[in-house]
């Protein structure tokens, strides 16, 4: 059974910095780029096409204006990051209600006792909806529908406590 929900916003906040700061043409200091390619957020995507040198080239090409060329994935997560710095209030509008996400109501609520701590992480993924590794969560940032419409935060047509315990079910039973 389920005893605690923790909620990872790590490379979220990380990349809510790089977004703002390549808008401006701040100076991002390379290291950054490899400290985000270590987060467990990204590195749980990782496989033959896609890894942590695919991570350090992309944002190193965003930030110093170069063209990126990359295999289907690595464009992916290049163009995804390339759209989020388009309108920065759009990005905020889907950040915010993340960061104010409070899962600790659900903990009565899940099926399923194989874990009795699951971490929801959301992470900038490439294509991937959400990934499942032992009792972590990885949703895709870049999927969240914010709050335009209907004041109601949406992945996949579904309301994002919805979605978020309808994985956890999902994690709980595998």
């Amino acid at each position: 059974m389920v005893k605690r929900i923790k909620l990872n916003l790590e490379a979220v906040e990380a990349m809510l910095y790089y977004w703002q700061a390549a808008s401006e043409k701040d100076n991002i200091p390379e290291n950054f780029f490899y400290d985000v390619s270590e987060m467990p957020a990204l590195s749980a995507a990782y496989d033959d096409e896609f890894n942590a040198e695919s991570v350090r080239r992309a944002l190193s090409a965003i930030k110093n204006r170069e063209p990126f060329v990359g295999n289907k994935k690595e464009k992916k997560f290049w163009n995804n990051n390339m759209w989020m710095m388009e309108d920065l209030e759009y990005t905020s509008a889907m950040a915010a209600p993340v960061k104010k996400l409070n899962l600790d109501n659900l903990v009565s609520e899940i099926k399923g006792d194989k874990y009795e701590e699951v971490e929801v992480i959301f992470s900038p993924l490439h294509s991937d909806e959400y990934i499942i590794k032992e009792n972590k969560l990885i949703i895709n940032f870049f999927r969240i529908n914010p709050p335009i419409m209907d004041d109601k935060t949406r992945i996949a047509d579904k309301e994002l406590t919805e979605y978020i315990k309808e994985k956890i079910e999902e994690l709980q039973n595998k």
